[in-house]
């Protein structure tokens, strides 16, 4: 998971700020009618899988969904794997594969596309992640994925975490550089399915201000003053808990040392990253830079249980029981103060069947890595009348 390692250290003196640039005109996008959060379902179900490469659980976890009552399924397609070699040299097998199983059990899907192949940046050692040198490379696959799974794929998050060097390249998270893939990728997308939802990267929420990451408010902020307004259907953000229940107010939140890691080296304006309500500070920048008739969509939720000695996240971990009801609760909380703004929301996980207990996603995860539902499974199940 990696979130609490990076939030609850102090932040380092802020790096100059670099002269200020005259931000890129606008280029005129291909767009439908924008749509509302009540349009695409308000706080509507949707989890995280791992079906790549895992055909022998595929139909398994797809019907652990269905008997929860998800609604969406958010599955990576890695880049790198469906256009290895060479621009234009596309592998099908395995995309194929997952869209036709999720599309014959009804789901709506969130396909998350990252991870450049070798052969589209040479400023990144592969395999570490980060962005291609020529952004319409980017562009041109997503545009190939859109007409080829048009209709069958709904929505699109264009990469993950950019706000984070170790998915940037390893270099300074770049906001203006991000904004125009993204750009780039909406014109691609929509060329090919204009009813297709183009998503915002889900920024990682951090209290850390240095050269490997920028804080996800500040990170927004910068995109906007690289006119990204009109480059997105939906902004994503990464909702994941802490310690404090989902419905408790962020400034107390912040003001708890108990709740915030004992964090008092940060101003409580950066301690606001460990309440769940967080996104409403998101929602706060969009609103004031006119965008406030567009939806967010959850990327990333959950409450971890990870019980280890030795990992970070051990301060915020829950009981199982208290898991499940923060899980639930969150989805409460959001009906009554996000609505009607709030569309999808993503729980993480269905577990991988890999994944073992020197994993933290493995403590996230609402199963586990042989399909027995844990107490969130159950709870969520209920909630949503399944």
């Amino acid at each position: 998971m990696g979130l609490a390692l990076i939030a609850c250290q102090p932040i380092p003196a802020a790096p100059p700020t670099p002269p200020a640039q005259a931000a890129p005109p606008v280029v005129a996008s291909p767009s439908p009618a924008m749509l509302t959060a009540a349009q695409i379902g308000v706080a509507d179900p949707a989890v995280t899988t791992s079906l790549w490469g895992n055909a022998a659980t595929t139909n398994r976890d797809l019907e652990l969904a269905r008997n929860a009552g998800f609604k969406w399924i958010k599955q990576q397609f890695e880049w790198r794997n469906i256009e290895p070699d060479a621009t234009g040299r596309l592998q099908w097998a395995e995309a194929d594969r997952i869209v036709d199983a999720v599309t014959a059990v009804g789901f709506k899907m969130i396909a998350r596309v990252d991870d450049q192949p070798k052969w589209a940046s040479t400023k990144v050692t592969f395999p570490a992640v980060g962005p291609p040198d020529n952004p319409q490379d980017f562009a041109d696959f997503l545009t190939a994925v859109a007409a080829r799974y048009k209709g069958r794929i709904q929505a699109y998050e264009v990469w993950d975490e950019p706000n984070v060097a170790s998915r940037w390249g390893e270099k300074r998270p770049d906001p203006g550089e991000y904004t125009r893939m993204l750009r780039a990728a909406y014109t691609g997308i929509k060329g090919a399915d204009p009813q297709a939802l183009v998503v915002s990267a889900a920024l990682l929420p951090t209290t850390r201000y240095d050269e490997t990451v920028v804080p996800d408010l500040i990170y927004l902020r910068s995109m906007y003053g690289s006119n990204v307004k009109g480059a997105f259907d939906v902004l994503g953000v990464d909702a994941r808990g802490y310690k404090a229940a989902p419905c408790m107010d962020p400034l107390q939140v912040a003001e708890d040392p108990a709740l915030s890691n004992n964090d008092q080296t940060l101003p409580v304006e950066g301690r606001r990253v460990y309440a769940f309500r967080h996104v409403e500070d998101v929602r706060m920048i969009m609103a004031d830079r006119g965008d406030g008739n567009k939806p967010i969509g959850v990327l990333d939720m959950g409450w971890t249980t990870d019980s280890r000695a030795e990992s970070p996240d051990h301060w915020h971990a829950l009981s199982e029981q208290d898991q499940a009801t923060y899980l639930a609760d969150g989805f409460r909380c959001a009906r009554e103060q996000w609505t009607p703004w709030i569309a999808f929301m993503t729980v993480d996980y269905l577990a991988d069947p890999s994944w073992t207990q020197q994993q933290d996603e493995y403590w996230m995860a609402i199963t586990t890595p042989q399909g027995e539902p844990r107490p969130a499974y159950m709870a969520l199940k209920v909630l949503f009348g399944h």
